[in-house]
């Protein structure tokens, strides 16, 4: 199983950028979906969650600006991120708490890290 990211970059501040996660592998069902971030010195922090059943819940710190989404057909998630600020500026990981084949239960996997840097 493996996650892999994409769409981070920089923008000036008050811009937009969406991020994509996806999973591939041997994977039975995908339940949670979560963006991650980690700023320079920062401990890692949850960003936004989506589970299978569109439960979704937000840092307070980008409610109102980020969106999370997923298509479940292709095992995808998106992270809409608008308004952005310099603070939003870290590496952010996808991770998902899925089950893979061959697996009766759920485990945590990450995917590598994309940059955002958000200029003032």
């Amino acid at each position: 199983v493996q996650l892999q990211a994409s769409g981070g970059g920089l923008v000036q501040a008050g811009g937009s950028l969406r991020l994509s996660c996806e999973a591939s592998g041997r994977i039975v069902r995908v339940d949670v979906m979560r963006f991650y971030r980690q700023a320079p010195g920062q401990q890692r922090e949850l960003v936004a969650q989506i589970s299978n059943i569109n439960n979704i819940n937000y840092a307070d710190s980008v409610k109102g600006r980020f969106t999370i989404s997923r298509d479940n057909s292709k095992n995808l998630w998106y992270l809409q991120m608008n308004s952005l600020k310099p603070e939003d500026t870290a590496v952010y990981y996808c991770n998902a708490a899925l089950r893979p084949t061959g697996s009766f239960y759920l485990r945590d996997y990450w995917g590598q890290g994309t940059l955002v840097t958000v200029s003032s």
